[in-house]
């Protein structure tokens, strides 16, 4: 894998770069916020269509296996058509598949809505944070900072979407929870159109064959990231979906609303959330590897001690679990943005994000076969569930110990020109 050098490509001015990275850190807010509405509804669509909490999730298996796999057909397209484009396909086309979800008369044509809105939320991670590095060095900031700020943004898009969903399923029904905030990005989409003009994409590197670092180095490093981006996708997609369900099951003392619900959710999505900004700055300054370690040994103990805590206690775990979970994505996207060409970053981020989310995917029928009918002589339930994922989280910390140290390994990204 060669190592990032200067695209010849123009760049644009700082005010348009800062307009963009803005447009993009929204982006990533609704992306998740949207993909996420559906298992905090869940605690209000049951009654409606009287199926139980696994049949209601394997609804959305859809719409997760088109979130990864249509990242590759839009990293392409960003990298060899427009990412600007690309973006305005997404905030116009995943805001109104979610509106249009919340109309759904029947489970099918829920699961078909679910899987459209998944289809243009695949456009994001590979396009936006393709974008947002390019711009990011423009502008002459840190990248490490830029994408621990940008998934801050991502974070917080899940933390609202369980506490936006679990008062508009309260107040106005489930439907509410889908239209409103599809309404509110396709406003984005309009904006974004009328406020960033389109750029050609990004000029192939003259020098992409003079890396910095040894090759065996970054083929090393990239099967490590292999190794996360499998087992830590299963975890984030299965701890996000399993929270707002696990604490409705074992925090009924202390809320015993969809809102009470949401509410607990959101604020261990927030308190999670500041560690994808902690470790982006870290980054800019210590070895992935000095951060990447620390980070990934939390998350297996914290996982084992979810699936047998309640009460606040379950709550404080899940702070630290979400804190350690969230930021192991920061690391994952520097990783990327560290060893590859900003002319063919979008398809990096792609196959990347690919490979995620189709591990991601798993995570939906092995929640609900888990928490519903468990597995050999392992009862059903929660236990279960978090026991499973902490064997994941363990793979990845193994992992982190595999992964190269190099005291140059800071500056083993050149700057980048924006698009």
């Amino acid at each position: 894998m060669p190592s990032p050098s200067p695209s010849p490509a123009q760049s644009p001015s700082p005010a348009e770069s800062r307009r963009v990275i803005a447009f993009i850190n929204a982006g990533h807010f609704v992306d998740h916020l949207l993909m996420l509405v559906f298992p905090t509804a869940v605690l209000g669509i049951g009654d409606r269509f009287g199926l139980g909490f696994g049949e209601l999730l394997g609804l959305s298996l859809g719409g997760f296996i088109a979130f990864g796999a249509g990242s590759i057909p839009a990293g392409w397209l960003g990298d060899r058509w427009s990412r600007r484009n690309m973006m305005a396909v997404f905030f116009l086309g995943m805001g109104a598949s979610a509106a249009l979800t919340g109309l759904a008369p029947s489970p099918a044509l829920l699961a078909v809505g679910l899987a459209v809105t998944g289809l243009f939320g695949a456009i994001y991670h590979p396009v936006g944070t393709a974008m947002l590095t390019a711009h990011a060095n423009a502008l002459g900031g840190q990248m490490g900072r830029a994408i621990g700020v940008n998934g801050v943004w991502g974070n917080l898009g899940i933390a609202v979407a369980a506490l936006a969903t679990g008062g508009l399923t309260q107040w106005f029904g489930w439907r509410a929870a889908f239209i409103v905030p599809g309404a509110l990005t396709m406003a984005l989409g309009v904006a974004f159109l009328a406020l960033v003009p389109d750029s050609p994409a990004p000029v192939k590197a003259a020098s992409r064959g003079a890396g910095r670092l040894p090759r065996a180095v970054v083929l090393r490093a990239f099967a490590v990231l292999a190794v996360t981006t499998v087992a830590g996708g299963v975890v984030f997609n299965a701890a996000t979906l399993a929270l707002p369900k696990l604490f409705d099951e074992r925090l009924s003392l202390l809320a015993q609303t969809p809102l009470g619900i949401g509410a607990l959710v959101s604020a261990v999505y927030v308190i999670g959330a500041t560690s994808q900004l902690i470790v982006g700055r870290l980054l800019d300054r210590c070895t992935l590897r000095a951060i990447f370690m620390p980070l990934s040994f939390l998350q297996a103990p914290c996982l084992i001690l979810a699936g047998f805590a309640t009460g606040w206690e379950l709550v404080a775990v899940a702070t630290v679990m979400m804190f350690a979970i969230f930021g192991q994505v920061t690391i994952n996207d520097t990783m990327v943005a560290k060893y590859t060409d900003d002319a063919w970053r979008s398809r990096a981020y792609a196959i990347r994000y690919l490979i995620s989310f189709a591990a991601s995917a798993v995570a939906v029928p092995l929640v609900a076969v888990l928490h519903d009918q468990g597995v050999g002589a392992a009862p059903g339930g929660f236990t279960t569930v978090m026991l499973a994922l902490a064997g994941l989280g363990g793979a990845i910390f193994l992992s982190s110990l595999a992964f190269p140290h190099r005291p140059d390994e800071v500056a083993g990204a050149s700057p980048v020109a924006a698009e």
